[in-house]
């Protein structure tokens, strides 16, 4: 198992971010090197964007593993990251709804249903995703710097082409 980013050791009801290749996947610590998970077909250790199985599941199972078989040779921390934010529900609740979450099939999106979300909710009582929102935002102003250099392109061409007339 890869270590852990930083030397702090999950108790039960942290939220265990994963850094697979292109993504992060996420789990809830409930002890004993036990966490839970929402997990589409093709979460695996390692499989990161190669394995673009996840675009295209619309359902995913919970699942109880040892955290070693989650995270697999991939870097992990605890990223209770979301506690500034919200109140923490009491532990004893965390680990009955996610316990009594386990083996069950949900409904899956990638954008508004995913692993993150589902751990969120757990712990806060709120699903929320900032991989996703940060995903998005980072769409947005790319597709806005497209526009704006097209924009300026066009400018600069407008520009050459009027001053070529110019000199007929």
């Amino acid at each position: 198992m890869a270590l852990t980013l930083d030397d702090k050791k999950p108790k039960p009801g942290d939220m265990i971010e994963i850094f697979r290749p292109g993504y992060m996947h996420w789990a809830l610590y409930i002890g004993n090197d036990l966490v839970i998970h929402l997990a589409p077909p093709s979460e695996l250790p390692g499989a990161g964007f190669n394995s673009k199985g996840s675009v295209y599941s619309s359902k995913a199972k919970v699942k109880m593993e040892k955290i070693w078989v989650v995270v697999g040779d991939d870097q992990w921390r605890v990223n209770n990251q979301l506690d500034d934010k919200y109140q923490v529900r009491p532990i004893h609740e965390i680990l009955r709804d996610a316990q009594g979450y386990v083996n069950t099939v949900l409904p899956y999106c990638l954008f508004s249903q995913n692993c993150e979300h589902f751990v969120t909710e757990v712990r806060y009582g709120k699903a929320e995703s900032r991989q996703v929102r940060q995903a998005v935002a980072s769409s947005a102003l790319a597709g806005l710097g497209l526009i704006l250099a097209g924009a300026v392109a066009a400018f600069i061409r407008g520009g050459s082409e009027t001053n070529k007339n110019d000199e007929y």
